[in-house]
């Protein structure tokens, strides 16, 4: 009998084994994952209370055209209410509270500008539109910088597009393109963000949890605390076989053997490696040290082998991969009152709202109520990042990297503009709990073809790469759509199946979304 086994407990290996056992027939016993920490879900990881502060890295942008998404999710049943999918459960909630954004930007001084007005000049819809159709084999190694005059940084379309998708310039001009490409169809919306997609709650309770429960159902078995250290692979041939695979968890040094029809399913790097959280009185630090084993496995991987990639392209530079989020627990509705009177939207029907001029670049992001499933009444949940870690902030002198969650906070208020008590009362209620990720952004970094490897690479019979650092082409990285698609892929190409991912979602070959963002470069 075969064996399935995964390294790293992500998305992209959760969804694998759950279409090993949807589409392949895999008994959910036959699945082993293999994770170096003691939780489950990789970059999905809101956790914590009320009374210690609810927490996480990250939010992640859905959207309709999620077509490998929403596959795999209408597979499984809600943990709030099991007769009905995840799929259907994040439809009901996006019809319930759909997103139509009044306050996108906002200036220094606290006015609100047209974001409507993108602000585009000429050149800069040339550079745009030359970008998009340029073939990507001439970008290698290019920054966005290399491809626009330094005025197109400047435009409202950019603040709005960078912040949504946590760009920066000087990442890779392939990722850029891609993106442009890929969601052509937020052009003519971007400003007030319909059709973005929110979960019921948070991803990792509306997406992760569920997800679990119904491999835990099937037998599928998750051990933590076991590092994956390095892999063996059969010689004397050119096919690439996997035969061992070496660990360390608990009890010391293990070897797991792998037969010739075992599967291994590796995901190389990640996006949350060492991040690190902070508190109220406490900075979190950026961790550079480089120990996680995600990307070590990788490195080692990849030494004398071509085919599996070039990690360094994307974890050798964490001053242009990171960045800091913070998620801020509230036990006075002062401030989502103040909030729904500057947006003009109630918690959860806003979007987006960006202080253009700002130091750090700071975004904020205000949830729909409660966001945890034990979020007591009275109690708010929101969150929000900074893209620029290392200059001064304008309320705060000093850079973001080093701040503690009050000195984030005040930086917040002081950009809103809100009345001297109100914000000593807001900032007496909350509790900001920061977290610095020193690879947030490493996906976007810049680099050239092959850096990343296949999801299985050529000869491979029993290996293949998983998430954000495996090559598939069309499709964009930082984003679950990938992690999952590179699922499928994986799946499907070594068990032989005959099937495909649902396929990208082209919204170029859209007359009407064409004419839309032709019609949105002019505004």
């Amino acid at each position: 009998m075969s064996k399935y086994t995964f390294v790293g407990s992500g998305i992209a290996s959760l969804a694998g084994a759950a279409i090993l056992i949807r589409d392949a027939a895999v008994a959910g016993k036959d699945i082993v994952i293999l994770e170096e920490s003691l939780q489950t879900g990789g970059a999905f990881d809101a956790h914590g209370d009320a009374q210690a502060g609810y927490f996480m890295s990250g939010s992640r942008m859905f959207e309709a055209k999620y077509l490998c998404t929403f596959d795999l999710l209408d597979s499984i049943p809600s943990i709030t209410d099991p007769s009905i999918s995840v799929t259907e459960e994040t439809n009901r909630a996006v019809a319930k509270l759909p997103w139509d954004n009044k306050v996108r930007l906002v200036n220094r001084d606290g006015s609100v500008p047209d974001a409507h007005t993108l602000g585009f000049t000429e050149h800069d819809r040339v550079d745009l539109v030359k970008l998009i159709g340029e073939p990507e084999s001439l970008l290698d190694d290019k920054r966005i910088t290399d491809c626009f005059q330094p005025h197109f940084f400047e435009t409202n379309f950019w603040m709005e597009w960078c912040t949504l998708f946590a760009f920066e310039p000087w990442h890779s001009a392939i990722e850029f393109r891609r993106y442009l490409r890929r969601f052509v169809h937020h052009f003519s919306t971007i400003d007030v963000q319909h059709d973005i997609y929110r979960t019921i709650y948070n991803q990792y309770d509306s997406i992760i949890v569920p997800l679990i429960a119904w491999l835990n159902d099937r037998g599928v078995q998750v051990h933590h605390g076991v590092r994956v250290e390095d892999m063996a692979f059969a010689s004397g041939s050119d096919a690439i076989t996997v035969t061992s695979i070496a660990t360390l968890g608990a009890d010391g040094p293990a070897t797991i053997a792998v037969a010739p029809d075992d599967l291994v399913f590796v995901t190389n790097g990640s996006m949350t490696a060492d991040k690190a959280f902070g508190s109220m009185t406490v900075a979190p630090g950026l961790d550079g040290s480089n120990h996680a084993g995600a990307w070590n496995l990788w490195e080692k991987l990849a030494q004398g082998r071509p085919a599996f990639g070039n990690p360094a392209a994307f974890n050798g530079n964490i001053a242009e991969s990171s960045w800091i989020s913070f998620t801020v627990t509230v036990s006075d509705p002062l401030f989502l009152q103040l909030m729904e009177r500057f947006s003009g939207s109630a918690a959860g029907t806003g979007g987006l709202i960006t202080f253009k001029q700002s130091s750090w670049l700071l975004t904020l992001s205000i949830f729909h109520q409660p966001f945890f499933p034990d979020q007591p009444d009275g109690v708010a949940v929101w969150w929000g990042y900074g893209l620029f870690h290392d200059r001064p902030g304008d309320y705060v002198n000093k850079p973001l990297i080093e701040c503690n969650g009050t000195e984030i906070l005040t930086e917040v208020l002081g950009h809103l503009h809100f009345s001297a008590p109100d914000q000593a009362a807001v900032l007496a209620a909350s509790n900001c709990i920061p977290c610095a990720m020193p690879y947030i952004t490493s996906q976007f970094m810049v680099r050239k073809q092959g850096d990343r490897p296949l999801v299985v690479p050529a000869g491979s019979t029993n290996l293949a790469f998983l998430g954000q650092f495996a090559e598939q082409p069309d499709d964009v990285v930082f984003t679950v759509e990938y992690s999952i698609r590179s699922a499928m892929t994986a799946v499907y190409t070594l068990l032989k199946l005959n099937k495909t991912p649902p396929p990208v979602y082209q919204g170029l070959y859209s007359p009407q979304v064409i004419v839309d963002a032709i019609r949105t470069l002019h505004r």
